[in-house]
């Protein structure tokens, strides 16, 4: 048996016992998607998208669904859904990821959100992913989370996705979001997964015409994690990345990320901002494409991260492919301590050394924090940001 079949065998089991999709064209696109998965098996350090990720203890687990099938979930207040068939599995693509595939195999619990156009959602738009304690279906559980944004012509709208759970588990989840012409999206991604579960995500984001998007990644627990942010912009898109990772003890985060700039007059900004402390692990890979036909790009990229420790790792990766020969694009990355000026000026003014480095190093995080608009979600990272950088401090 080869080392392919090996790890995919179980996940055949899986994927034979679960439920009958309840359209045959759902069942459909679960057959192509195990199929692709069974070929692709699971990613090893030999491929250059993972060199930094080993995610061999999901690829020798057991899982078993945490959900029951849920097939789609709309909101009341939307009357008329386009046919989900049209937009399901269309942008965040299965054939070259292995996780995408997984999770469209086992394609049934799907939220599915339409802003119509020209509607402005006043409230955000509020999904919450928790895998529970299921003592009845044993200790490792595998969730595939699937959600489907669409938002129509000129349409405004916030979106907050939130992650957690208890015990060890798996959480495997993609997100599509189609942006309509004009539209206006600020999306908020908030894991704060067991510090025991594996997490990985894909996010995918197709920009109509002059529309904006923004993403705020933000990663605070999980054993494992791979997060893939990913958008596609037409002419006059604005697309603006940014994250935050927190992680200690023996943790592994890994961003990916990816700005496609198809089309001209495009602009990108992306700020993704990284704390280690212990034996840690980050990985930053972000890579820009200007395309050839996308003249007058403006895309801008950094990547800034804060190691407290001698033992904590930072792999970080920036990309530029450019086609065309009119763009202004840059990038920049940096691995760094805590200042030790500053770090002495709080000292000469009476703080104790703990303190000031716990004062420093949620300064460096509240750059990205102060970006979030949705008063409540800022306010309750910072009270999560205050605790843990006050228990470092104790």
């Amino acid at each position: 048996m080869t080392a392919v079949a090996e790890q995919t065998g179980h996940w055949l089991e899986q994927f034979t016992n679960q439920c009958p999709a309840a359209e045959p064209w759902i069942q459909a696109l679960r057959d192509r998607a195990f199929a692709r998965f069974a070929e692709l098996g699971f990613p090893t350090t030999h491929d250059e998208e993972w060199r930094f990720t080993n995610v061999a203890p999901i690829a020798r687990t057991s899982f078993t669904p945490a959900y029951p099938d849920k097939l789609l979930v709309y909101p009341e207040s939307v009357k008329e859904l386009d046919p989900s068939e049209v937009y399901l599995a269309k942008h965040a693509a299965f054939d070259q990821n292995a996780f995408v595939a997984l999770n469209t195999a086992f394609l049934g619990y799907v939220t599915v959100f339409q802003v119509p156009r020209g509607v402005v959602v006043e409230e955000p738009i509020e999904i919450t992913y928790e895998v529970p304690e299921r003592p009845d279906l044993g200790t490792n559980l595998a969730a595939h989370p699937r959600t489907l944004i669409l938002v129509g012509e000129g349409a405004q709208c916030t979106i907050v996705e939130t992650y957690k759970g208890t015990g060890t588990y798996f959480t495997n989840a993609v997100t599509e979001i189609v942006v309509g012409d004009r539209a206006v999206v600020d999306h908020y991604k908030v894991q704060q997964e067991s510090i025991d579960a594996f997490h990985i995500a894909t996010l995918q984001a197709t920009l109509g015409r002059s529309a904006a998007f923004t993403s705020h990644s933000i990663s605070l627990g999980g054993a494992l994690v791979r997060n893939d942010v990913n958008a596609t912009l037409a002419e006059g898109s604005d697309a603006t990345l940014n994250g935050l990772y927190i992680v200690n003890g023996t943790q592994h985060v890994d961003n990916h990320t990816m700005i496609d700039h198809t089309m001209p007059h495009g602009t990108s900004h992306e700020l993704y901002k990284g704390i280690l402390d212990g034996k840690a692990h980050a990985v930053f890979n972000g890579r820009i494409i200007v395309r050839k036909d996308a003249q007058k790009t403006d895309s801008k990229q950094t990547n800034k991260n804060l190691v407290l420790s001698d033992d904590a790792v930072v792999d970080t990766k920036p990309e530029l492919q450019i086609f065309a020969d009119d763009v202004r694009c840059t990038h920049g990355a940096t691995i760094g301590q805590l200042d030790a000026e500053a770090l002495f000026y709080l000292q000469s003014r009476g703080i104790g050394k703990s303190q000031a480095r716990s004062l420093l190093t949620y300064a460096f995080a509240q750059d990205v924090v102060d970006r979030i608009k949705v008063q409540s979600l800022r306010d309750s990272l910072e009270r999560i940001l205050f605790e843990k950088f006050h228990e470092h401090a104790d």
